[in-house]
């Protein structure tokens, strides 16, 4: 029997590199060479690394490869690549937001996780594309253009987490640092056939970062191509409240929902998660289907007002420009100058009324099972799907499953599903009580099962 050729060093998986370094196969040094070949080669046509930082990358390599050589790594992550999105400041390299605005900006600091990064050893390789002010679910900016999905160059990664999910799909690293302010990072996931975890608020430090103009909602969090990689990152960069899973679960009661207040859903996305609730049952989980779900309904009319009234007010900071970004940024703006203070202490109210109505139901849940995405993948410079399973839908109509994760403060993650019948990855939505980040992850990791998603044919 002939045996298989050895793997191409971009595809390997963080953890399966760090194997690497630890038995002298291969070498920093060498992994960086070979992913910097791969982003020469790949990312011209998915438009997903919009800095690279090949200079830097090269000197942290080498000084990884020396730790190794020594005996000496500094942590999980010694010498492995990461990519930046660009709404995470990250010390000497640009940092524009997607937007006009800040299109020379280059910060002097770092966000905390990325300054664990560094103190860990990973090889920051540069910054990915995102959406202008990270405010949409699709990936184009005025500076960069659009990022395309990798599966089908015609169509989006999602947003605003796409040049992430791009850049980690196609193997320009393993392990990308994204952001998570209503789905940003889980529904990309879910477009790329990849791992996107969402971490309870105030798991991951921040600092030193953007504006913050969803409230205290948006987190940052990795993306990976298996769960173990997810781990890795989550070891490094999580706060004091981090707490690595010691145990896989044996049996969680799981609620499964299949849509929010009866919105559309893909059919080929409705089939495949309800496959992934039957498999769970026949694993011996307790699997309940909620048949009318409309707990999170508030936060659909709760999101317009945090959103746009986040966006006036960075505006407002910059003369009101609206002529500086794009159309739908600047109709955001407006409408969020009609919100007053008490429209948004009252949203502020409505929210906490949610999270009291989830805290009852976490007491007979340990997870909800939903759709990452309400949507396959659309076409790339189109801003939404106007359309789900032949209904009309507005701009958050593919988005309904994350953003009650976000103003709730609850770990989430979307792992892969089975792909659709045209071959696009599907995913599905694990979300757990706030805080309880080890144990969704642990039962994330039993599904996972050491899988690694293969790098679609680009």
């Amino acid at each position: 029997m002939r045996a298989s050729p050895p793997a191409e060093i971009w595809t390997l998986s963080a953890g399966e590199l760090a194997e690497s370094y630890r038995a002298g196969s291969t070498t920093p040094d060498a992994a960086l060479a070979a992913i910097l070949a791969r982003i020469d080669t790949v990312n011209p046509a998915v438009n997903a690394m919009v800095t690279l930082d090949r200079e830097g990358a090269v000197a942290q390599a080498h000084a990884s490869t020396q730790r190794w050589r020594d005996g000496a790594p500094l942590g999980p992550l010694d010498g492995i690549p990461v990519t930046v999105k660009d709404s995470i400041w990250v010390r000497g390299l640009r940092a524009t937001w997607g937007s006009r605005l800040y299109a020379d900006f280059v910060p002097e600091a770092d966000e905390p996780p990325i300054d664990r990064l560094r103190a860990g050893g990973a090889v920051i390789l540069g910054k990915t594309n995102v959406p202008e002010f990270t405010s949409q679910g699709y990936t184009d900016n005025p500076l960069f253009g659009p990022t395309r999905n990798p599966y089908d160059l015609a169509l989006t990664p999602g947003g605003s987490s796409g040049g992430a999910v791009a850049a980690v799909a196609t193997g320009m690293g393993p392990i990308a640092m994204g952001t998570d302010g209503g789905g940003s990072i889980r529904r990309p996931a879910a477009h790329t056939g990849l791992v996107g975890f969402k971490p309870s608020r105030g798991m991951v430090p921040r600092r030193h970062g953007f504006p913050a103009i969803l409230h205290d909602l948006e987190v940052i969090g990795p993306i990976a191509r298996n769960v173990d990689d997810v781990l890795l990152a989550m070891d490094v960069i999580g706060g004091p409240d981090w707490r690595r899973p010691s145990a896989d679960v044996a049996r969680a009661r799981i609620l499964y929902v299949p849509t929010f207040s009866g919105a559309p859903v893909d059919r080929d996305i409705a089939a495949a998660v309800a496959d992934v609730a039957a498999e769970l049952a026949r694993q011996g989980h307790s699997v309940e289907t909620a048949g009318d779900f409309g707990l999170a309904a508030p936060i659909a009319e709760i999101w317009p007002v945090l959103s746009q009234s986040g966006v006036a007010w960075l505006m407002a900071q910059h003369g009101d420009r609206d002529d500086m970004i794009g159309p739908s940024l600047a109709e955001m703006a407006r409408n969020g100058r009609r919100y007053s203070a008490a429209d948004y202490l009252a949203a502020l109210d409505a929210m906490k009324a949610v999270g009291r109505d989830f805290d009852t139901l976490f007491q007979r849940a340990d997870v909800l099972l939903t759709p990452t995405a309400a949507a396959m993948p659309w076409p790339a410079m189109q801003i939404f799907p106007e359309a789900i399973d032949g209904r009309p839908v507005g701009p958050r109509g593919h988005a309904v499953f994350t953003p009650f994760a976000n103003a709730l403060g609850l770990p989430a993650i979307s792992l892969p599903a089975r792909q659709s019948s045209k071959g696009l990855p599907i995913g599905f939505q694990l979300v757990a009580a706030q805080g309880r980040d080890a144990g969704l992850l642990a039962l994330a990791r039993a599904m996972d099962r050491g899988r690694i998603a293969a790098c679609p044919p680009i």
